[in-house]
């Protein structure tokens, strides 16, 4: 063979290949075998890693790269495809590559239509297997023919969300409650608010959801995350001569966007924006389930949102501490806006009076006093805050009862160490936490219920002393443990859905192991 055809030889084998195949909606099952050969055999690349399939993937031992990544990079879904389809069209230029997606390459799969592009301006071949999708089990759950119309939509697809209730309309990508959020406002502009949907999630799957949901509620969904799906039906004609005679009425609809021309015009949001949402839904022609509320029944909803704030805190996770702190500020508008409503104060008294509260506690700010140090600042604050409630005569006054119960603690004992009622030295905590742990042995010995209980509480009381003591806050510290322990175990639990065996089958030796493996990739 010549040098110059052998070198053509040479160049022509460099040249890689593309094979776009789908990990099936969810059950390692659905899989073919013939994309399982392929994942076997070749270069793989996930575009995400966050799929049920991918545990199957690792037990068979099959290597993968996965695209999580370019999700935190990407200013839009937009931006995020196009850099993974980038990077995939890189890596086949000179390797035989299988592209993965979940469900089925050609349902939904923005990057896929990328690919063939860029594929074909490098000349890259390209090859795109069949696999099963999450619209299979759907039409099987929901009992409908896709010839009757049905029409599938990405959730940020707002013009196509404007014909819902026209044809059978299949909603994907609701990744989070933020999209889902969007997406309902977006079809309570065509759609009755109780109009009724399904809320579709790991279909094919043991703990798979197809239920019916009111409109008003797809975003309080506790299991939103990325295989979740919306089905909306077609509408009786009634329906939908009911939402033109609306769209041609123009009456209430214009008074609103005249109001509040910023919801119309989706500029950078303030917070007057999210207050007027507030006022709208919560006014006569509103969200039902927005006016039934009261102070009393959304009162854990604030609660709940705070502490699923603590935990995006603790997981280091900004996308989350960012859309916890949306939902508390929604918590403040809401509870403003009944406020007002009862002529009790408004959302700007609220804003004002915080606002004021902070000047006033910092006049080494904003004034002319001095401090030397953080201590001399807590002192002034806490000056500022007696001359400020002067209705508090007694030195606990103010905690609240309802806080839980290891926060309560902490809070009564740092009140009570600012006049002096305070252990000096951390080793007498320390003794005192055993001395409650000895007559809490005692107690238990006797089998006294009441004096167990009584003798737990000090216990309690005591360790959360000496935390403080140390610097640490209990309530935290527990809450870091409760979310650890649920994370050790769930790992534990799917090494033992894996093996096919049940829980009696196992010794605590050996789920003990499973839980050290746990252990070790955490750290």
């Amino acid at each position: 063979m010549g040098t110059e055809h052998k070198a053509g030889f040479e160049n022509s084998r460099m040249k890689g290949s593309l094979t776009i195949v789908g990990l099936g909606p969810g059950a390692a099952g659905h899989l073919s075998l013939e994309t399982l050969k392929l994942l076997e055999e070749r270069f793989v690349i996930l575009r995400t890693e966050i799929h049920p399939t991918v545990a199957e993937l690792k037990r068979r031992g099959i290597a993968y790269i996965s695209c999580d990544t370019w999700y935190e990079k990407g200013a839009t879904f937009e931006d995020v495809y196009d850099n993974i389809s980038s990077f995939v069209i890189e890596q086949a230029e000179d390797k035989d590559v299988v592209y993965a997606v979940p469900g089925s390459p050609l349902v939904a799969e923005r990057t896929v239509v990328l690919l063939r592009g860029k594929a074909e301006k490098c000349g890259i071949p390209l090859t795109v297997k069949p696999a099963m999708s999450f619209l299979d089990l759907a039409y099987v759950k929901l009992g409908i023919d896709p010839i009757d119309g049905l029409r599938i939509v990405d959730a940020q697809e707002f013009s196509a969300l404007a014909d819902a209730g026209r044809y059978p309309l299949m909603v994907t990508q609701v990744y989070n409650k933020m999209v889902a959020s969007d997406m309902k406002l977006s079809l309570m502009d065509v759609l009755p608010d109780e109009t009724e949907l399904y809320f579709l999630r790991n279909l094919g799957l043991d703990d798979e959801i197809c239920r019916k949901i009111p409109l008003f509620e797809i975003d309080r969904q506790p299991e939103i995350d990325h295989l979740t799906s919306v089905f909306i039906p077609r509408q009786p004609e009634e329906t939908l001569q009911s939402m033109l005679q609306n769209a041609k009425d123009e009456n209430e609809t214009a008074g609103y966007w005249e109001r509040f021309p910023l919801l119309k015009h989706k500029t950078k949001f303030d917070v007057r924006p999210l207050a007027d949402v507030m006022q709208v839904l919560r006014e006569p022609g509103g969200c039902p389930w927005d006016r039934e509320q009261d102070f009393d029944t959304i009162r854990a909803n604030l609660i709940e949102e705070c502490y699923e704030f603590l935990e995006a805190v603790d997981d280091k996770d900004t996308h989350g501490m960012e859309e916890e702190l949306g939902d508390i500020l929604m918590q403040v508008v809401f509870h403003a806006r009944m406020a007002e409503e009862k002529g009790m104060f408004t959302l700007q008294d609220v804003i004002d009076g915080v606002t004021d509260k902070l000047i006033e506690r910092h006049p080494h700010v904003f004034g002319t006093v001095k401090v030397a140090n953080s201590d001399e600042v807590l002192t002034n604050w806490e000056a500022i805050k007696l001359q400020e409630k002067p209705e508090r005569e007694r030195v606990l006054d103010g905690i609240y009862k309802g806080l839980p119960s290891l926060l309560r603690a902490h809070k009564i004992q740092k009140r009570v160490a600012k006049v002096g009622f305070d252990w000096t030295e951390t080793d007498d905590v320390k003794k005192k936490v055993l001395e409650e742990w000895e007559e809490f042995n005692e107690a238990a010995a006797r089998r006294n219920q009441d004096d167990m209980e009584k003798e737990l509480g000090d216990l309690y009381f005591s360790l959360v002393n000496f935390a403080r003591h140390l610097g640490l806050e209990s309530e935290t510290a527990l809450n870091r443990c409760n979310n650890r322990f649920v994370t050790r175990f769930e790992h534990v639990e799917d090494r033992v859905t894996k093996s096919e065996k049940g829980w009696s089958e196992y010794s605590l030796e050996e789920l003990d192991r499973f839980w050290d493996e746990a252990k070790e990739a955490e750290e």
